[in-house]
């Protein structure tokens, strides 16, 4: 198995054991990310209703009016604001955090205290 193959197998378990333990509802959603290298995509996700509530990414007009990148920290935190604004504004305060099978570091945890910024509570 090559090193591409490897790490996507891995990112893959890494997120099953998680969405294993969380799930969201009505009243608190799961704050869903998923991340490339060059963006960064955030839903709050019903997962009773199997619906998907709000969803924001580095690639909407909300996010490109900020003028940043989605590839860096100051766009993951610029995006984890954008989230929590319109969370707060459609009567939502607490959620629960998947982080997607990514480790909590970098571009996630700058995501999430963004978010928290906002108004939201993990």
């Amino acid at each position: 198995m090559n090193k591409l193959k490897a790490k996507q197998a891995g990112l893959r378990r890494r997120h099953t054991r998680v969405r294993g333990k969380i799930s969201g509802t009505q009243q608190r959603p799961r704050l869903c990310v998923t991340r490339s290298n060059s963006n960064i995509y955030v839903q709050l996700v019903d997962d009773v209703a199997g619906k998907t509530l709000i969803g924001v990414s580095t690639l909407g007009p909300d996010f490109k009016a900020t003028g940043k990148s989605g590839a860096n920290v100051e766009g993951a935190a610029a995006i984890g604001e954008i989230i929590g604004k319109k969370a707060v504004e459609a009567g939502i305060t607490e959620v629960v955090f998947d982080r997607g099978g990514h480790l909590y570091h970098g571009r996630i945890q700058a995501l999430a205290d963004g978010a928290r910024a906002a108004g939201l509570k993990f």
